[in-house]
């Protein structure tokens, strides 16, 4: 292929998406809509426009921290059901006109318990958004698979719940489990309850590590909490040694034990660049330690993160993986078998996928395009 793809050839690809935060994700005009309804009047901004660019604005920070003060607004206008519903719904439909074929969404069913919903009550509301936005996509054409991830925050008390809560609805919806919020002085050992009760029901589970902390976070997370995925997992590269341009053929690459373990395990690293830049775990696109870790052949998979705080896409995450390193249909075929691979489905069922979707439609996108 002698051209360099584009946006619009991107987005016709069978995508997956395994990291993405539902109240990361927001329509603008939803939130402004939600909090006329529910009487939230502490929106930086009325006009959706100005309220896109704030969003934008204050997470381009270089802070995790700062970046995660964004959510106070996204979630006080998600605290009914019905505004659980819409914005689930939204999600689903918004992800598949990106091409997105399966998508894992997570979000933290105690962050929305102030309007007096109970745990089920916020569970159920969202899977039923999820449905209703299956069934809108597939009436325009676009098939999409919704699974979801309950989230326990870090910093909060409640992980062995919210464990038992996905177990309860694993069958219904919910694929997983994970814990979420800033790292540090907030290790995922404080949560091993939770984990262990996990791996004894045979649940799936992905910890955030090595985000905003490095080496330490993402060892406990695998050695002690037993994750099957991490959530991002970026500074990873603080365990390889590489010169600039090099690769592992050239004998200038060294890892150290636990970079090793990652890959030899075959370890899915859910990396988000856009947001990675934004949280200051990445200097740039074209710096991101995704790169390397390609060329070195990790599981990498490829992100959003929060689509409205990075007022991005995953197309549009793939289009800057290609600008920045030069990637071609066959990168992005394998950063997306990656993900399906890595999925908390029942293997026949990822095959399915693999087989049925994805490989044919990269082969007619190939075939089209050379």
């Amino acid at each position: 292929m002698s051209h360099q793809l584009t946006l619009d050839q991107i987005r016709r690809a069978p995508k997956v998406l395994l990291h993405d935060h539902l109240d990361g994700g927001l329509r603008p005009e939803t939130i402004v809509e939600l909090a006329a309804a529910t009487g939230y009047t502490g929106l930086p901004a009325d006009d959706p426009e100005a309220l896109g660019a704030w969003f934008a604005e204050a997470a381009d920070s270089g802070s995790l921290e700062r970046y995660l003060e964004t959510f106070g607004h996204t979630v006080a206008v998600m605290q009914t059901r019905e505004s659980l519903v819409r914005v689930a719904a939204e999600c689903a439909e918004d992800l598949a006109a990106d091409g997105i074929v399966y998508a894992e969404v997570r979000y933290a069913p105690e962050q929305h318990l102030e309007a007096g919903l109970s745990l089920e009550e916020v569970v159920e509301a969202v899977l039923e958004g999820f449905r209703v936005g299956q069934d809108r996509a597939a009436a325009q054409g676009r098939s999409i698979r919704v699974g979801t991830l309950l989230t326990a925050m870090r910093h909060a008390a409640r992980s062995r719940e919210i464990a038992e809560l996905a177990v309860r609805y694993r069958d219904v919806g919910v694929v997983g489990f994970d814990i979420a919020g800033a790292e540090a002085g907030h290790p995922p050992t404080r949560h091993l309850d939770a984990f262990e009760y996990l791996r004894r029901e045979n649940a799936h589970f992905t910890i955030h590590a090595g985000e905003a902390f490095g080496l330490p976070s993402i060892w406990e997370a695998l050695q002690w909490c037993g994750a099957g995925r991490l959530g991002h997992g970026v500074r990873i590269v603080d365990d390889i040694e590489a010169a600039r341009g090099a690769d592992e053929a050239s004998g200038t690459v060294r890892m150290g034990r636990l970079a090793n373990y990652v890959r030899d395990k075959r370890v899915p690293l859910e990396m988000c660049p856009s947001s990675n830049v934004q949280t200051g775990a990445a200097v740039s696109i074209a710096e991101h330690p995704i790169g390397l870790l390609r060329r070195l052949r990790f599981r990498v998979t490829v992100n959003t993160d929060n689509r409205l705080q990075s007022g991005t896409a995953l197309s549009e995450e793939f289009a800057k993986l290609v600008e920045a390193f030069g990637y071609d249909w066959d990168d992005l075929q394998w950063f997306t078998v990656n993900a399906m691979k890595s999925a908390f489905l029942p293997f026949d069922e990822r095959l399915a996928l693999i087989n049925g979707q994805i490989k044919p439609g990269f082969a007619q996108l190939k075939w089209a395009t050379d």
